[in-house]
């Protein structure tokens, strides 16, 4: 849009915040993940998640109580998506969808999950998108949050698509591998399992 001096305006815009966790989520998740959702919304910013139940679903209808914008990147068509979404992305890739999700994010909420929310946190972290963890998996480079408003304080205090970040971690940090008989383990807390 040109303005007075005939040059172009550049139009400020929104912050997008990926939520991730769970597709099927304890109650007591369920409400953080409606928390994080209100602060995402009452922050002006536009959740984005990956448009199913559970932790996207909670989260969704959180921002939505509180006047927010909610995309869902959808694994197949919208007959699966959950009734609180604005804008519904069908991509038809099953889990690689997770891409497009975080892809799109300036920063990442990753709440409680399994395999799925691990793929997104570290495809966003390859990616140099910040990933701000709420009982979820605590792994090298993620930053973590004790309650729903801190999570979203330190999403919307995130610069927006960073350039590139240091590593945050030394070599006696590094994961490292696990002992005999115990190959492919990596399990998160119990409380994240299931019901």
């Amino acid at each position: 849009m040109p303005d007075d001096n005939g040059t172009k305006q550049r139009l400020k815009r929104r912050r997008q915040i990926a939520v991730v966790g769970g597709g099927v989520a304890f109650d007591h998740v369920r409400r953080m993940a409606g928390e994080v959702g209100r602060g995402v919304a009452r922050s002006g910013s536009i959740l984005l998640c990956g448009g199913l139940g559970g932790v996207m679903e909670a989260a969704c209808q959180g921002a939505k109580e509180a006047g927010g914008l909610v995309a869902g990147i959808l694994p197949r068509g919208r007959e699966e998506a959950n009734p609180f979404l604005d804008l519904l992305i069908e991509t038809d890739m099953g889990h690689a969808r997770n891409v497009i999700l975080v892809r799109s994010a300036d920063s990442v909420i990753a709440l409680p999950g399994e395999a799925g929310t691990l793929s997104e946190i570290a495809l966003a972290l390859k990616m140099d998108r910040p990933v701000i963890c709420l009982g979820s998996w605590d792994i090298p480079g993620v930053i973590l949050a004790s309650t729903p408003r801190e999570a979203v304080e330190l999403a919307c205090g995130m610069p927006p698509r960073p350039v590139g970040r240091a590593c945050q971690f030394g070599p006696d940090q590094m994961i490292q591998p696990l002992p005999r008989g115990r190959e492919g383990t990596l399990r998160a807390p119990r409380d994240h399992q299931r019901e």
